[in-house]
């Protein structure tokens, strides 16, 4: 059992807690000390690379599934947490997303809004030299840090037809490059991107890990929170089969929406709602043969991002969905004619629901479960009329044929520990501290509301430096 009490012990390394600490460390004072415990190892980009096919981060067998629907879960387990598996799509959620009971009866509402937020936007977006469009359909104070990437020729054909509601896709795969990235070779290998183009934190975030007020221990699991007198006190985690105790000031929470909620079951918290709401989005792809149209000229692999399906008065009796244009297909066997195929995809929201959760398993007390029983109706009945949509963009399109096909993980984990105002029907408050346990703040895709279309990473990275900024406001009397 150590002694040292640390100003403040953090759970992982992913985007949750690299976010925060980013804030942290430019108004902690220089005598503070951070303990940072990541559950799985230290791999560079380099090493991953080199042991491809085999993925040495890959999380999926430390949990274990159930319900009724066979629902997979994918994630990352080591330093860098998700940033290694991502994709790089960073659209931010609209205005709408926000407000989802508020405007149409569905869910419930956020207890911040995308005025409190827009800001951490422009941060993280600035963090992560996000690439973009000029005028993209939410509101937006300042361009991004990089020009757009291009777009193809069926991209250029949608754009032509829905305008404003078809742009460049916002993404940290870099057009123009950093100093610490290349531009994006538009290989489409992107969750382990070849050329390290693609931010993650080993690459753009080593210097936090690097500060002297911070120790970093890999192969270290949290197994639980230790509480004293309603106050987090501390973190016990095992590392080398041998358990230990860091006490700390504050303790922070940044693993993904699975491991959150099992680490406060795993610690004796109640919450009512704590482990509830887990969901994430679906999608339909579809594979497109073009008849004298060319596709594959984009300079990255999702090229496109289309919100003619996403907004409007429809979220009242269905879900939203974005259209992503993809860069990346299967050429048709056709001589001559093998670049004359394009791929899209649709991403449908779900409504979280209370049955789907993450429980402690049965079987092994230090493995979690992650059950999913039914997706929501209101899913489902956009996820019916999918083709019906595709078939309006194809009136835009020269389409000789064309497949879809649905797919069941988005590789988004969220919910479990979501905000609110209410300790009975949420976790943590609008500022992601938990109800009762006021020094003990959750972070990530575990604190969502709702699942809106958008992909997640920008959002909760954002609300991550919002939280830091929150905590520091608290000290200083401004909050409670």
């Amino acid at each position: 059992m150590a002694d040292q009490t640390y100003t403040l012990v953090a759970v992982g390394t992913g985007f949750a807690t690299s976010f925060f600490l980013h804030r942290v460390l430019k108004i902690i004072g220089a005598h503070a000390s951070i303990l940072v415990l990541e559950r799985g190892p230290h791999v560079s980009h380099a090493d991953q690379i080199a042991a491809r096919p085999a993925r040495p981060l890959d999380g999926a067998a430390s949990i274990a599934l159930g319900g009724a629907v066979a629902k997979p879960w994918k994630f990352s387990i080591g330093m860098g947490g998700g940033s290694n598996c991502w994709w790089g799509c960073t659209p931010r959620m609209l205005p709408a997303d926000f407000e989802m009971q508020s405007r149409y009866g569905v869910g419930d509402d956020w207890p911040i809004d995308y005025d409190a937020i827009a800001p951490y936007y422009a941060q993280a977006e600035a963090i992560m030299a996000i690439s973009g469009p000029a005028r993209p359909p939410y509101p937006m104070a300042q361009p991004l840090p990089q020009a757009p990437h291009i777009l193809s020729d069926p991209d250029r054909a949608l754009q032509a037809a829905y305008g404003a509601l078809y742009v460049p896709q916002s993404t940290a795969r870099a057009r123009e490059g950093t100093s610490n990235r290349p531009p994006c070779c538009a290989s489409a290998m992107c969750s382990l991107c070849p050329i390290d183009a693609k931010f993650t934190v080993l690459n753009e975030m080593a210097d936090i890990y690097a500060d002297p007020r911070v120790t970093v221990l890999t192969d270290a699991q949290a197994l639980r929170i230790e509480t004293t007198a309603g106050l987090a006190s501390g973190v016990v985690y095992r590392r080398g089969g041998v358990d230990h105790l860091a006490k700390g000031e504050t303790v922070v929470v940044g693993a993904n929406a699975i491991f959150n909620a099992f680490l406060l079951l795993k610690s004796g918290f109640q919450d009512p709602a704590l482990g509830r709401y887990l969901h994430e989005q679906a999608g339909v792809e579809a594979f497109i043969d073009l008849k004298g149209m060319r596709g594959f000229q984009g300079s990255t692999v999702i090229t496109g991002q289309g919100y003619m399906f996403y907004d409007g008065a429809h979220r009242r009796d269905r879900a939203a969905a974005m259209l992503e244009g993809w860069n990346r297909t299967r050429p048709r066997l056709v001589h001559g004619r093998w670049a004359e195929a394009t791929r899209m995809k649709m991403i449908f929201e779900d409504l979280p629901l209370w049955e789907n959760r993450v429980a402690v398993s049965p079987d092994d007390p230090d493995r979690p479960v992650a059950i999913t029983e039914r997706r929501s109706d209101y899913m489902l009945r956009s996820l019916n009329r999918a083709e019906e949509m595709y078939n309006q963009l194809f009136a835009h399109l020269p389409v000789e044929g064309y497949t879809l096909r649905e797919t069941t993980d988005e590789g988004h984990i969220m919910g479990t520990a979501r905000m609110g105002t209410n300790p009975a029907t949420s976790v943590v408050d609008a500022d992601l501290v938990h109800h009762r346990v006021r020094n003990l703040w959750v972070l990530g895709g575990s604190s969502f509301v709702t699942g809106a279309p958008a992909n997640p990473t920008l959002t909760l990275s954002a609300l991550s430096l919002r939280a830091a900024d929150r905590m520091f406001d608290r000290a200083a009397g401004d909050g409670t």
